[in-house]
């Protein structure tokens, strides 16, 4: 749920306000994903060497604070105008180690900030690189999975045995790693790469650029291990293989984990897939990949986003979550555009396309899903950090039901669907042990509203689509629930929209003790 966010001019003159502008507003754009901490790494002014360093400006709490921080930096020039410089910043949602500047990204390799890293996701075989890195002599300052990524590049830059190119560099320590991974910086260069955790960069620039579609390079070296160093020298990149603004002109790329960080600065960008490492170095984008395989695009293509800057303010709402919510019409409609033909009847999941042959040989299917109840639940804990659990109707005897009397109001979906009876029999247990449902039913169900303490109607649509209404009233709940117990439900996780069947078949919740149980 973390945020990243970087900016790179290639001959456009940018001050050091500009660029801290720039990197602001874009975590302000992320903040709806949540976090604890946030931080910066800028190109600094040149040290007693002559040499470009990494600057970095880290703090727990809120961008704002962080934004405050920026400006109280000593010896830091805010009129000093950068022709190319290149800046990441990221918010963080603390997994190891507790939300502190020293836990917060962008994480370095060592006390000259060589190479710092933004990284989503966590790296699962963290701690047996930490182990081999500090008997090499590497001390290790934050208690996080992502310090160890900065940490093997400085260590395999160390031991090169020939001159290496920053992303060869990259690519090698890739290959040790298990988990999620996203962006690296050496001073002057950016790399980004994904695993899971999206990334897209955005390119702007008022020249034309030199391709629509940039070609997919593949390395000839291959790393098992970090002992295994390769000999090869990187080939020289070809500017044919590269996105570059035509005659070395001006360009700019914005690298984000969310299109709504970008949008405002370029609609043109370009989505990483998995496995993908691009790098931007004199002004030229190139993208590789480790391994080939036959179903490959052999090229990325710039594509054009068909969103506003409205889409991503909040408008007339008093917070993003409330505008997701409001906006779920329009939401399920482009879903659907390009995979529901309502006049042939068919459906076309895309996704499984790439995967035919394989399911064609398979014996049999399964497919898991969870109901919309239980992500009501979860959004309930996140939101207003109430218990809350996702319970079946037929488990309900089992445990959950000692819980209920009369002091305890229930929340039950009980909808005309396939699962009616059984949430009746629900009901008349609740009722049985003195509950005071507050039942979410189908305008015409007139026999379950006379149980009801209160009664909330929705309307009845097809059994498979009854999930997709009956959501919405559990999660407007979770809203206000959040705002009446005075939490910034601003800067919380977004609200995940789940459009399947609305599999379970109760939802008793219990707002005065603080547990929900939702099935």
């Amino acid at each position: 749920f973390t945020g990243i966010f970087a900016y790179l001019n290639y001959r456009v003159p940018r001050t050091r306000k500009e660029i801290f502008e720039t990197l602001i507003k874009g975590l302000q754009r992320l903040e709806y994903r949540g976090y604890d901490s946030a931080g910066v790494a800028i190109d600094g002014t040149n040290n007693e060497d002559k040499e470009r360093y990494i600057r970095l400006i880290k703090k727990s709490g809120k961008v704002k604070a962080l934004d405050e921080e920026l400006y109280k930096q000593d010896g830091m020039d805010l009129k000093a105008d950068f022709e190319t410089h290149f800046g990441i910043a990221h918010t963080r949602w603390a997994t190891h180690g507790v939300p502190n500047a020293v836990n917060s990204h962008p994480q370095r390799s060592d006390k000259r900030n060589e190479f710092v890293v933004i990284h989503n996701g966590i790296i699962t075989n963290y701690k047996d690189l930490r182990k081999f890195l500090e008997t090499k002599g590497y001390e290790f300052e934050s208690e996080t999975d992502t310090e160890t990524i900065p940490k093997l590049v400085k260590y395999m830059y160390d031991n090169r045995e020939t001159e290496i190119s920053f992303s060869a560099l990259v690519e090698r320590v890739i290959q040790q790693l298990e988990g999620d991974r996203d962006g690296t910086s050496r001073a002057g260069e950016a790399l980004g790469t994904r695993y899971w955790s999206p990334l897209l960069i955005g390119v702007r620039s008022k020249y034309k650029l030199s391709t629509e579609q940039i070609p997919i390079l593949y390395r000839t070296c291959n790393i098992e291990n970090v002992k295994n160093i390769c000999k090869a020298r990187m080939k020289r990149l070809d500017s044919s293989t590269c996105l570059h603004a035509i005659g070395d002109k001006a360009v700019e790329f914005f690298f984000a984990s969310d299109a709504s960080a970008i949008i405002e600065h370029t609609n043109r960008v370009i989505f990483l897939e998995d496995d993908d490492i691009a790098a931007v170095a004199d002004g030229k984008l190139s993208i590789h990949r480790l391994k080939r395989s036959a179903s490959d695009d052999p090229s990325r293509a710039i594509q054009t986003l068909q969103m506003e800057l409205q889409q991503i303010m909040k408008g007339n709402f008093s917070a993003f979550m409330q505008k997701e919510i409001f906006e779920q019409p329009e939401s399920v409609v482009n879903t659907m555009r390009g995979r529901v033909n309502f006049e042939t009847k068919t459906v076309l999941l895309g996704g499984l396309k790439d995967h035919l042959k394989e399911i064609r040989r398979c014996r049999r299917l399964i497919i898991i899903g969870c109901g919309t109840s239980y992500h009501a639940a979860i959004k309930i804990k996140e939101i207003t950090y109430m218990h809350s659990e996702g319970i079946l109707a037929g488990e309900l005897k089992h445990g959950p039901l000692a819980l209920i009397d009369k002091h305890m109001p229930v929340i039950m979906v009980i909808m005309k669907d396939s699962c009616f009876t059984k949430c009746q029999n629900a009901l008349q247990q609740v009722i049985a042990r003195q509950g005071r449902p507050i039942i979410l039913s189908s305008r015409e169900d007139t026999e379950s509203s006379k149980f009801a303490c209160k009664t909330i109607e929705l309307p009845h649509t097809v059994d498979c689509l009854q999930g997709v209404l009956s959501v919405v009233p559990l999660q407007l709940l979770s809203f206000h629930l959040a705002v009446l117990r005075g939490y910034d439900v601003s800067v919380f996780c977004i609200l995940v929209l789940q459009l399947e069947k609305h599999a379970c078949e109760l939802s008793p919740t219990s707002l005065k003790r603080g547990i929900v149980n939702v099935c």
